[in-house]
């Protein structure tokens, strides 16, 4: 896990790495846009949190995908 990890991503794509779901969040009260195949998965902040590997991490479960417009 990134040292600077601070959010868990859960549900989404099952394609989506392991290691991307462990993420550096600025605001944890925000919506979470992730690159992710030709278009963007959303995901939304609990206010849960989990203690992974020592360290306690927000969680935020996804919500929706947009494509990326051209």
């Amino acid at each position: 896990m990134s040292e600077s990890a601070n959010a868990l991503l859960e549900g989404g794509p099952a394609d989506l790495p392991e290691q991307a779901r462990r993420v550096r969040v600025v605001d944890l009260g925000q919506e979470l846009k992730l690159p992710h195949r030709g278009g963007y998965e959303h995901f939304r902040p609990t206010g849960e949190h989990r203690e992974i590997e020592g360290r306690r991490l927000a969680v935020f479960r996804w919500s929706d995908r947009t494509e990326i417009a051209e």
